[in-house]
Parts: structure tokens; C-alpha cells; sequence
């Protein structure tokens, strides 16, 4: 029997802007353990951060950062040609925001995830993710930086011990997996499982077996500290709750990557 495991379920939230209002934020927040609160450049504008941050503050789930590229019509998810002096300024730019009101509203700022086109920006090339983690480094050392989990794992290790900042492998619940790790991509049929039960199952194999079945039908071994959940429609919350149970009948702990990371 395995000893008790503790994960971590995160989610993407802030994203309202002006009188754009995006995402079940409300509904999803006292689920999660880690909220990554849009800073402002893909999402999110100052009065949404301190909302964002009360709200996670309130049902004591940990705040983090969740830096995009300057790119709201885009919402930070198209590439840009941008240097690493740039995305070191964002990054730096985009959680000193975040920190500002975390400090505000008396709670300590825990992690940092890049957003959408950063973060497979950075997957595609290693060199942005250190970036990041010395950008994180000269900000705040106790800042935990979530990668994607399943390649790279010594790498990115080693890079966090280079910076002093700890690296939180990330799992997502309703993508399917390529026998390298990597994510299938988006354009594929089949990319996003939309059956919850089968996503609830595949979360339960990962935190307890530490295994994940991907698209050709192999296992790949796959550790993660936290699992990526998206909350933004009422089918995605029901996907949380049954997460959730899975997790809960599997003696599966689900706190913050601060307690045991």
C-alpha cells in the first residue's frame, strides 16, 4: 500500500476584464488548492487582481502568478518574437503586480506558471523557462515555478537548483499524452478528454502509480506535484468536484505545493 500522497490542483483565474467577465471564478476557487491569477497582460486588470487575490485569500488556497505575453486580444495565446531580456521584464513586471496586492491583502505570493503561449514557448525552448526561474530568483527565492511534468524532469530540476527556487511538475487532467511526455496537440481530434470519469481515472493512475496512458495506448512513467484543472464552464467545474472525489477516495491529499514541496 502506498503511504498518503499529497498533490496539488491549480487553476487559471482573474481572467474577467473590465466588463468582460470570463471564467466561474466564485464556483471554482474553493476547489483548488493553487490559483494562477492572470497579471494584466493576457487577462485581468488591477481591480480583478485584488478581487482574485481576496477570493483565494478567503478560501485559503495559495496565490500564485500566472505571467502571459502582452497580448489581450490575443488572450496570450499566440507566439511572439520576443527576446529573453523582454520576457524576463514581463515576467519580473507581471509578478511584482501580483506580489503588490498578495502584500495588500496580507498573503504571501507561492508559485509562478507562465500562460498559455509563454509556457509551450518555453517547452519548445528550455532556454525561456530559465529565464523565468532567474527572474523568480531575484524577486523571491521561496517562489515555487510549475513546468510541464513529463520531459526534461532532470533538466528542469537541475535548472531550479541553479536558482535556488523550487520546480513543481505539472499534469494535466484533460489532454491526452504523447509516449514522449509532451501534450497532444490542441489541432488533434481527441487532444481534450471530455469524458470526466476517464480524465478522474487518469488523474488517480498518475498520483498513485505515478503512470499515464497515452494516445498509442503505452504507460509512460509521469510524476506530478499538481494537476492542472480548467473551471471555466459549469461542465468543467463538475470535472473538479469528480477529481476531486477520485482523488479523496484514493487517500490522495490535495494541498498547496507549499506544504510539501
Amino acid at each position: 500500500i502506498m503511504s498518503a500522497r499529497q498533490i496539488d490542483l491549480n487553476s487559471d483565474v482573474g481572467e474577467s476584464f473590465g466588463n468582460y467577465k470570463l471564467g466561474l471564478d466564485e464556483e471554482l476557487i474553493p476547489l483548488i488548492s493553487s490559483a494562477n491569477i492572470a497579471c494584466g497582460f493576457h487577462a485581468g486588470d488591477p481591480s480583478v487582481l485584488r478581487r482574485t487575490v481576496v477570493l483565494a485569500r478567503d478560501h485559503g488556497v495559495a496565490v500564485g502568478a500566472h505571467p502571459g505575453l502582452p497580448d489581450l486580444m490575443g488572450f496570450g495565446r499566440r507566439a511572439m518574437e520576443v527576446s529573453q531580456e523582454e520576457i524576463r521584464d514581463y515576467v519580473t513586471y507581471q509578478i511584482g503586480a501580483i506580489q503588490a496586492f498578495a502584500i495588500a491583502e496580507g498573503v504571501r505570493l507561492q508559485h509562478v506558471k507562465p500562460h498559455g503561449a509563454l509556457y509551450n514557448m518555453a517547452v519548445r525552448n528550455p532556454a525561456i523557462w530559465e529565464t523565468v526561474a532567474a527572474a523568480m530568483a531575484e524577486l523571491d527565492k521561496d517562489l515555487v515555478l510549475f513546468v510541464l511534468g513529463g520531459t526534461d524532469r532532470d533538466d528542469l530540476q537541475a535548472m531550479g537548483a541553479r536558482h535556488g527556487i523550487r520546480i513543481a511538475f505539472e499534469f494535466f487532467a484533460d489532454r491526452a499524452y504523447n509516449p514522449d511526455g509532451s501534450l497532444v496537440s490542441r489541432k488533434t481530434p481527441g487532444a481534450v478528454i471530455k469524458d470526466h470519469d476517464l480524465a478522474a481515472q487518469r488523474v488517480r493512475k498518475m498520483a498513485t502509480d505515478g503512470k499515464v496512458t497515452c494516445v498509442d495506448g503505452t504507460d509512460i512513467a509521469l510524476h506530478a506535484d499538481t494537476i492542472c484543472v480548467h473551471g471555466d464552464n459549469p461542465a468543467a467545474l463538475q470535472l473538479v468536484r469528480k477529481i476531486r472525489e477520485t482523488l479523496a477516495a484514493a487517500g490522495v491529499d490535495i494541498r498547496a505545493p507549499q506544504t510539501f514541496l
